[in-house]
């Protein structure tokens, strides 16, 4: 019988709650379940991994305490790059591109093949400019590189020197499809949900709620995150007299129990790596009123009728979802079309594709058959 491949994630921590950790853990747990011999190495602790990891899954450390880990960087190279020795694995995937700066010197000379498995916009850099070098290293030296969307792999294509093979597979959805859920007719609830920063403009949206409240009063806005924004957002919705139509609720795990009261979900970045919430509202059927910002949102909305608008345009923003709510057929009609899209973004048809990627390797281990 044929021996499964022997594969290596590379992350940063595990025991971190985050959208990077939770796919991480969904595409490792899929592997394992196929067969796959999977190890995760964290740079810093992952001993306590946040979420729920399949019992073979092994995971190790190249240090046990949380800390800043630029200063570390020789001794995350040496200590990754003897683990990878010791381990004898026929694939390194690299989670996040940043790593690359690690996984790349630390591979020098051993015959593995390094998957580089990109979580963000390719223009976006979070305020780091060592992101963007790491990227170009990625492209130049890693075997393979993942993006999320097809526009974001044709940004990697413009904006790098590749010489890696470039391969799109989407994030899957948390959720499986909510066959017997259909959005209420009679629900006056928009429902936004992310991390209350600037890049998700809920400070646009909130600007767009007062326009679309003063036609349409009987209905609210929910906005479900936390973060540094908090404060400020809350305090704009008081400035523009929202305060009695506008809620805000903290990030739960949970989100369940907000779609199910959703009639519409609006989206409001200004970018997006991937937009795993537009995902998750199609696969509770929610009709979606989004920005159509790099990237993810173009992609994943493909077919469904679902309303893009120009980015950061306010006044066509507060005009779609006023459609929206006045058109209950039109809801009705893209809900279902967006329940057949989010099939697509199920875990199983996923893991179709990482396994077609990781069969296609013709690199072969040399430690294989020792």
């Amino acid at each position: 019988m044929k021996s499964m491949k022997k594969i290596i994630f590379f992350v940063d921590n595990l025991n971190q709650f985050g959208g990077i950790e939770r796919v991480t853990s969904s595409i490792a747990n899929g592997l394992a379940n196929h067969g796959y011999r999977i190890l995760i190495i964290n740079i810093r602790c992952g001993n306590k991994p946040f979420f729920k990891l399949n019992s073979s899954i092994q995971i190790k450390s190249l240090f046990q305490k949380p800390g800043r880990i630029w200063y570390k960087t020789p001794f995350i190279i040496f200590r990754l790059r003897r683990l990878i020795i010791e381990e004898k694995p026929d694939i390194l995937i690299t989670v996040e591109s940043m790593l690359a700066l690690f996984s790349v010197p630390a591979t020098i000379g051993l015959s593995i093949r390094n998957i580089c498995w990109e979580h963000l916009n390719f223009k976006v850099d979070l305020g780091r400019r060592v992101r963007r070098i790491a990227r170009k290293i990625a492209a130049r030296y890693c075997d393979d590189i993942v993006t999320l969307t097809e526009q974001d792999k044709l940004l990697w294509i413009r904006g790098t020197n590749v010489k890696a093979q470039i391969h799109t597979i989407s994030d899957p959805c948390p959720f499986p499809v909510q066959i017997n859920h259909t959005p209420s007719e009679n629900s006056r609830l928009v429902l936004a949900i992310g991390r209350l920063t600037y890049q998700k403009g809920f400070d646009l949206l909130l600007k767009a709620w007062e326009k679309v409240i003063k036609a349409e009063p009987g209905w609210r806005l929910r906005i479900v995150g936390s973060g540094p924004d908090e404060q400020y957002l809350k305090q704009l919705s008081s400035d523009l007299e929202l305060s009695k139509t506008v809620e805000f609720q903290p990030a739960i795990s949970d989100v369940h129990s907000h779609y199910r009261e959703a009639g519409i979900f609006c989206l409001s970045s200004r970018f997006e790596g991937f937009a795993m919430v537009v995902v998750e509202a199609m696969a509770f059927g929610v009709p979606i009123v989004s920005f159509d910002c790099e990237a993810g949102p173009s992609e994943i909305l493909a077919g469904t009728g679902a309303a893009l608008v120009p980015p950061e345009n306010i006044e066509e923003l507060a005009n779609n979802i006023l459609r929206f709510i006045r058109d209950p057929f039109l809801r009705a009609a893209i809900s279902k079309k967006e329940k057949i899209r989010a099939e697509e973004f199920q875990i199983d048809k996923i893991l179709n594709h990482w396994v077609a990627l990781l069969e296609r390797s013709n690199k072969i281990s040399k430690y294989q058959n020792k």
